[in-house]
């Protein structure tokens, strides 16, 4: 560790778990009904604490050999990525319509690959704007961005926005992470570090309750409310943090922005799917260039080096 790594496949393993926490709107919006949004996010952590802590607890001897500015990263990344960013696309999906939430998260990359640059020094080649743009364009029309449809602005916008800053700047400190830390330690140590901040903030809003933390709707569906948090905190959340770590380990954070647009492709086909639509033709063409335009931005990147360690 110490030493900037990239391989051809780590964009696809950040793409595929991107797309698998893409899913997670299947279970986030219907217990959007059952929680307010930064308890829903604090029982997301405790369990995926829980199954973190056999991963951590052998590993903790690395962290001396960590330096303090990757534990910088790190904190911020458990803050804004994993506790704070996770309570905007709650608040986001319980505020404004889901669509318009995910076309606005897709300046998500944007965001990520400005702060790479300066911040990382990453260097862009010279075609990489063009398909970067497609990309970014090709995910908005594939959430339902096309002509003669108009989006409502609402509170919901405004949380997705901040969501994409939180999100975008998260991808370059997990980089920054991996660079130094083993994989099952980062990941661990991430989630470690958002409950302990939404514990704060669940505690500071009064909600350090068991009424508040069970609510009535939680105790009258209790089975169904305990499947969908493990859903939510495995399928959608635990499992994909570690495939997702790990394609950072092996990609610089200005391709990684783009690959995590597979997100996009899962939450179109889980928002039309699970809640009673089908995509249309222009939707799924724009899917078929979104993968094209993210393997080109990979191509493109490949013929420049890696930014100084």
């Amino acid at each position: 560790m110490g030493e900037a790594r990239e391989s051809r496949i780590g964009p696809w393993l950040v793409a595929l778990g991107a797309a698998l926490w893409g899913t997670e709107s299947a279970w986030r919006i219907p217990l959007n009904d059952v929680f307010p949004a930064d308890v829903l996010v604090f029982w997301e952590h405790v369990i995926l604490v829980l199954l973190a802590l056999p991963l951590v607890i052998p590993r903790l001897g690395e962290l001396r050999r960590v330096s303090r500015r990757t534990l910088g990263w790190l904190l911020f990344s458990g803050v804004a990525g994993s506790a704070v960013g996770a309570v905007l696309f709650t608040l986001a999906l319980a505020h404004g319509n889901p669509t318009v939430i995910n076309v606005v998260l897709n300046i998500q990359p944007v965001l990520s690959t400005t702060a790479a640059v300066l911040l990382f020094g990453d260097r862009l080649a010279r075609t990489f704007p063009p398909w970067a743009a497609l990309a970014v364009i090709s995910g908005m029309v594939l959430v339902g961005l096309a002509p003669g449809i108009a989006f409502p602005v609402d509170a919901g916008i405004g949380y997705a926005l901040a969501c994409a800053l939180c999100w975008g700047l998260s991808t370059v400190a997990g980089r920054a992470v991996m660079v130094e830390m083993s994989l099952p330690l980062a990941a661990g140590l991430r989630v470690i570090i958002g409950l302990v901040c939404m514990t704060i903030i669940v505690a500071a809003r009064g909600l350090l309750t068991a009424d508040a933390l069970w609510t009535p709707v939680a105790h009258a569906h209790a089975a169904k409310t305990i499947t969908w948090l493990v859903l939510l905190a495995t399928l959608s959340g635990g499992i994909p943090l570690l495939i997702y770590f790990k394609g950072l380990e092996l990609t610089r954070a200005s391709t990684a922005g783009y690959f995590e647009m597979m997100q996009t492709l899962a939450a179109g086909i889980i928002t039309w799917g699970f809640f009673g639509a089908a995509l249309a033709w222009w939707q799924v063409l724009a899917a078929l260039v979104l993968m094209f335009a993210v393997a080109m931005v990979q191509r493109a990147q490949e013929a420049t080096a890696l930014p100084a360690s």
